[in-house]
């Protein structure tokens, strides 16, 4: 075989050319792992006590904080929810249920006029409904339980990154006060830098407990804007019908959303 210089010189360029792109594929994926290692990083929260004080800081678990939002599971589960909690009372009688109505109107022939058997006809005043509303009609609609705690899990992504979340120590009435419940709110608003929360007048925001506890609920039951609720029962309507979020005693309530994450 004879050598050739062209040829050599094409294979050198090739090889030159296949090391360039091994190059830059590697600083593309090194450029990946460096984005992922960042986007993985611990989300870090503060701890406020009911003076509105900051007391400490806790890491927001990422399989619960750091979830993307997914808004079609959350559309799909929240319509189905509000669905589920529909009252059907709107009923119509047909004509077999409308009072009345037992006797002929008039004979059958020699009158002149069309023929009927019962006054209580749909074609009639005040007889039968045709096709009407009926309390029977069934609007509920299933939920996986997965889907159910994705979109939780979503809902409470969102409210960390969007900085609608508060944790509080430690929530503690000696005595059902409304009093006491109006100087935590405006207290952890002007800690936590959310002068809404006192303010807003409509869905300001959803109380999490960690168990339940009656002073605190009668505390704040006197105010409209305002949702008390223990944290096992807190679902995506509720979050997504109230501007902040309010969780009593992060560690235990961190622990119980993780058991809850796990069941899926």
């Amino acid at each position: 075989m004879i050598n050739d210089p062209k040829n050599k010189n094409l294979s050198q360029t090739a090889r030159g050319t296949r090391a360039s792109l091994n190059a830059v594929s590697n600083g593309v994926a090194t450029a990946k792992n460096i984005t992922k290692k960042a986007a993985s990083a611990p989300i870090e929260a503060p701890v406020f006590s009911m003076e509105g004080k900051k007391v400490s800081t806790i890491t927001l678990p990422e399989s619960i904080f750091g979830m993307p939002w997914r808004s079609d599971l959350v559309h799909q589960v929240t319509t189905a929810m509000q669905a589920n909690a529909r009252q059907n009372r709107a009923n119509t009688k047909d004509r077999s249920e409308v009072s009345g109505g037992g006797k002929k109107p008039w004979k059958q022939k020699g009158t002149g006029q069309a023929r009927h058997g019962s006054m209580r006809s749909p074609i009639w005043r005040h007889g039968g409904i045709t096709f009407g509303p009926r309390a029977e009609r069934d609007y509920s609609e299933k939920i996986n339980r997965k889907m159910r705690v994705g979109a939780l899990i979503s809902v409470l992504s969102k409210k960390a990154k969007d900085g609608e979340l508060i944790l509080v120590d430690k929530l503690t009435f000696a005595a059902p006060k409304t009093s006491a419940a109006r100087a935590f709110l405006a207290a952890i608003a002007k800690g936590a830098g959310v002068a809404t929360l006192s303010t807003k007048k409509k869905n300001a925001a959803l109380v999490a407990l960690a168990s339940y506890d009656a002073a605190a609920i009668k505390s704040f039951s006197n105010f409209g804007n305002v949702m008390t609720e223990e944290l096992r029962n807190i679902n995506p309507v509720d979050l997504l019908s109230h501007a902040y979020l309010v969780i009593e005693n992060p560690e235990v309530a961190f622990k119980a959303l993780l058991a809850r994450a796990r069941s899926k």
